[in-house]
């Protein structure tokens, strides 16, 4: 997970989290301070671990490395843009969601000519 403290801490409080032996964690918490490398370097590692299968993403933190979320992928583990409290979700500037609506119109057209 990659978000703001608020949407990290109430996914903690769900049970989404880990910490393991050497005191890595599976989530980033975002705030001003969080450098877009940052933010980078823990999609990345995020998305090469074998343990995960979702890698939740705040929108507007996608919004920072846009380009690495649209070449991502692979299907597993699957990248989920959810909303955070400050910044209301946009359908518009979410990568999954404009792959699906691709594959759908791609997928009437064809099976408008058979």
């Amino acid at each position: 997970m990659i978000a703001d403290e608020d949407t990290v801490t109430g996914f903690l409080l769900a049970g989404v989290g880990n910490v393991d032996l050497r005191r890595k964690t599976n989530y980033l918490i975002v705030d001003s301070k969080t450098t877009v490398k940052a933010i980078e370097d823990a999609f990345k590692e995020f998305t090469t671990k074998e343990d995960i299968a979702i890698v939740l993403i705040s929108q507007y933190v996608a919004n920072m490395i846009r380009f690495l979320v649209d070449s991502y992928n692979k299907p597993v583990p699957a990248i989920l843009e959810i909303p955070s409290k400050d910044h209301p979700y946009d359908p518009a500037h979410d990568s999954v969601l404009s792959r699906v609506k691709y594959l759908f119109s791609s997928e009437s057209v064809a099976s408008g000519r058979r």
